[in-house]
C-alpha cells in the first residue's frame, strides 16, 4: 500500500499510530491516487490530510481494520458511493 501526506495540511496527533500499524510505503500524491482502492484521513480541522492507496481489497480491509481498531471511525461505512475521491474517510469522533 502506497500513502502521501497532502501538502499544506497538518498531520494529528494520531498520525504516528497510522504509520506505525499499517505497512505504509511513502509515495507521491499522484501515484497514491492511481491506486484502485483510496482511503483518506482528517485532521482536527477536518481536512484529509493523508491518502492510503490500496491495490488490492485484501490491503484495504487490512488498512480499515487497523484504522478502526485506532478508534477512529469511517464517516462513509454506509454509503455505497465515493466521497472527495475516497472509498473510505476515517477521523476522530
Amino acid at each position: 500500500m502506497k500513502t502521501s501526506l497532502i501538502d499544506g495540511k497538518k498531520p494529528p496527533h494520531f498520525d504516528k499510530h497510522i504509520i506505525g500499524n499499517i505497512l505504509l510505503d511513502v509515495a507521491p500524491l499522484e501515484e497514491v491516487r492511481d491506486e484502485p482502492m483510496l482511503i483518506g484521513v482528517r485532521n482536527e480541522a477536518g481536512e484529509i490530510y493523508r491518502l492510503i492507496g490500496a491495490a488490492k481489497l485484501n490491503s484495504y480491509m487490512n488498512a480499515v481494520e487497523e484504522l478502526l481498531d485506532l478508534g477512529l471511525v469511517d464517516e462513509l461505512e454506509n454509503l455505497e458511493e465515493q466521497k472527495e475521491g475516497c472509498d473510505a474517510i476515517f477521523s476522530e469522533e
